[in-house]
């Protein structure tokens, strides 16, 4: 943890960041560990404390190194009590709070000027440490197993609901804490929806199945599509699986550390435009994941930053023809220096079942 800590104060450090008080909870975990509805941080060139109430102070005691930790509701007078003691003059802030939360502050920090800040603790997320790599390498084997197992589950007259139920409970029983996200699964014309939620549809034989699903192990995630038929696959299905399974693994083979994030969205499209189905893949290729499903970086066809190593981003392309069936294909890569490495490791050749 404290090599974040370390790395975060060398932005403030690049910023002229005096003080930085932090709310997003996740943000706060990643900063010191602690995980709880309540909990706040602030962070100084040479300070650093967690103010959480009384709930949580014997786990935050038992958990948090290298912090001071305070146990008081009121973590606003607390955190403002702090910075006047320290003569601090500028407090930054993340700017996704409330207008309610700001006007709290105002009030309370009065006298103290307030620095909105964008991303700061984001951009540090973006690049994964050994141990948050594992974790993720972990929560990924999980549902590669559930996909699996599901394999032997699924067959005509189950509804897409009750395949769903059976991969969250699946990934349960292999030592998930619950979902990253409400599972998808979309069968038939509803394969054609990118983000079909489960319905009660009964699932029938000769339909597309889309399984777009995730655990979260230890507060990260993990996040995969595979798409597989019931009964049977007619020709045009199996030409447009075969051009998304080819776009998928254009992109694994081409990512790596500084690539273009519009590159990273062009290589897997133009396999996809390059077979006539250009206008039937209707969103970006991927985004970052970690301790949420979806954050920094995302992809668009004229973004020029850079990928990093150290980032774990997904691998989805995909193709709908609505009201006849779609297919998405997705897997989690770790980008490293000379390339990457795909953490989701479950079959995703044509299946027929």
């Amino acid at each position: 943890m404290q090599k974040r800590i370390e790395k975060l104060r060398g932005k403030m450090a690049e910023q002229s960041i005096e003080a930085i008080y932090v709310t997003n909870l996740k943000n706060v975990y990643y900063l010191t560990g602690f995980w709880g509805s309540a909990g706040v941080a602030l962070i100084t060139a040479n300070r650093q404390v967690l103010i959480t109430d009384d709930r949580y102070i014997t786990y935050a005691q038992s958990v948090v190194k290298d912090f001071e930790v305070i146990s008081n509701r009121d973590d606003l007078g607390t955190a403002a009590g702090l910075v006047k003691d320290m003569g601090i003059k500028e407090v930054a802030f993340e700017d996704e709070i409330s207008v309610a939360y700001f006007k709290s502050m105002e009030a309370v920090f009065a006298g103290i000027a307030l620095r909105p800040t964008t991303n700061l603790i984001a951009d540090l997320r973006m690049i994964k440490d050994a141990a948050e790599i594992a974790t993720i390498q972990r929560a990924c084997q999980i549902s590669d197993q559930a996909f699996i197992d599901a394999l032997d589950f699924i067959k005509p007259g189950k509804t897409e609901i009750e395949v769903a139920n059976f991969l969250d409970f699946r990934m349960r029983e292999m030592g998930a804490e619950g979902v990253s996200f409400d599972t998808i699964a979309a069968s038939g014309y509803r394969s054609a929806m990118p983000h079909g939620r489960a319905s009660n549809k009964v699932i029938e034989a000769g339909e597309a199945l889309t399984l777009d699903f995730g655990c979260l192990y230890d507060h990260y995630v993990s996040d995969m599509t595979r798409t597989i038929y019931v009964g049977s696959v007619s020709d045009e299905e199996r030409e447009i699986y075969e051009t998304v399974l080819a776009a998928n693994k254009a992109l694994i083979a081409t990512a790596k550390a500084g690539m273009e994030y519009k590159e990273f969205d062009g290589v897997p499209r133009r396999v996809i435009e390059q077979a006539g189905f250009g206008p039937y893949f209707t969103h970006g290729i991927g985004h970052g994941m970690g301790l949420d499903v979806h954050e920094y970086p995302y992809f668009s066809r004229t973004a020029t930053d850079t990928i990093q190593a150290g980032m774990v981003l997904t691998d989805e392309p995909g193709i709908y023809l609505e009201g006849k069936y779609g297919v998405r294909i997705e897997d989690d890569l770790l980008i490293t220096e000379t390339g990457c490495k795909v953490l989701t490791l479950a079959p995703k050749e044509l299946i027929v079942i």
